[in-house]
């Protein structure tokens, strides 16, 4: 019997025991941070969406950019496509009249032409034809707006005959012009016209508004003048009813038996077009005629100059 007690285990015994313990307890944690390192590395690459979750996929897809606006280019197009198919739909629901459209870019490119482009009786239209004509040889010398022409001068008749629309006017010009040289004039800005038969295409019609309008024809003081006279002339129901106060009609129209006309240049700030509108049919200018017109004028505006 040790009346000493049980024995202790011997310091050295402990000692080594808390070292083989560290030593397992250092292995685990490097095991540990190698596998850290290797999930970390075999995972999703930075970027991708395959850890994002519904919110972050929803915040992703309202940020997508917004569809871009067209450009005035594709615009145009889009307008030039629709206007044809209005002025095909109007034409084909007036088939009773003969009608012949000649829409022209004054800036340039392809006229657009509908209906009828054969010659109609140019009625007044024509009267721009001559008011050319004496302006011109007014700008080489050979006439003179303040040479007495009838009862009053050549300048007086002028504003008469396209403002006014006077027949008496325009006999007189024409016949101090002379029709030769008047048929050589409407030649040289390739117009083919004869005074005594006064036929044109709707195409010649809007070919001459064109040239006029960008000064071609004449200089800066004749053509403002001229231009001037075909504004608030005494015959504003047609073209001029259909558009907006916004757009400045410049015109000229032309009535005779069943012939209605109207021909303009229609100006919103840098845009300008020419429109030509020829009519035949037996009921004159009557509300319905006036209502196609009215409808033509208008969705060229419309597609065009709005």
């Amino acid at each position: 019997m040790n009346p000493s007690g049980p024995s202790r285990p011997a310091a050295g015994f402990f000692s080594a025991r808390r070292k083989l313990i560290l030593v397992w307890v250092v292995t685990a944690l490097v095991l540990l941070g190698l596998v850290t390192v290797a999930v970390v590395r075999t995972g999703p690459a930075a970027g991708t969406d395959f850890l994002a979750g519904p919110q972050n996929q929803r915040q992703e897809h309202a940020a997508a950019p917004a569809p871009q606006t067209p450009s005035p280019e594709a615009l145009a197009a889009q307008a030039a496509v629709a206007l044809d198919a209005d002025i095909q739909r109007i034409l084909t629901e007036n088939s009773g009249y003969r009608i012949g459209v000649v829409l022209a870019d004054t800036r340039g490119g392809e006229r657009r032409s509908y209906g009828d482009g054969s010659e109609f009786v140019a009625a007044s239209t024509a009267k721009i034809i001559t008011a050319a004509a004496y302006y011109h040889l007014v700008e080489t010398g050979e006439k003179s707006l303040d040479v007495p022409l009838g009862s009053y001068d050549a300048a007086f008749q002028l504003k008469a005959m396209v403002n006014a629309s006077s027949n008496d006017a325009w006999l007189l010009l024409m016949q101090d012009i002379g029709y030769p040289r008047l048929i050589d004039y409407a030649a040289s800005i390739r117009i083919s016209y004869d005074p005594e038969q006064n036929l044109l295409t709707p195409a010649e019609m809007a070919e001459l508004l064109k040239q006029l309008s960008t000064g071609k024809l004449l200089n800066a003081e004749h053509t403002q003048e001229l231009l001037g006279y075909m504004q608030q002339t005494n015959n504003e129901r047609l073209i001029p009813a259909a558009v907006g106060p916004d757009i400045t009609v410049q015109h000229k129209y032309g009535e005779l038996g069943g012939y209605v006309h109207d021909a303009a240049v229609l100006t919103s700030g840098e845009r300008s077009y020419a429109l030509a509108i020829y009519t035949w049919g037996e009921d004159g200018e009557s509300e319905e005629r006036l209502n196609m017109i009215h409808e033509l004028a208008g969705v060229v505006t419309k597609a065009m100059l709005e």
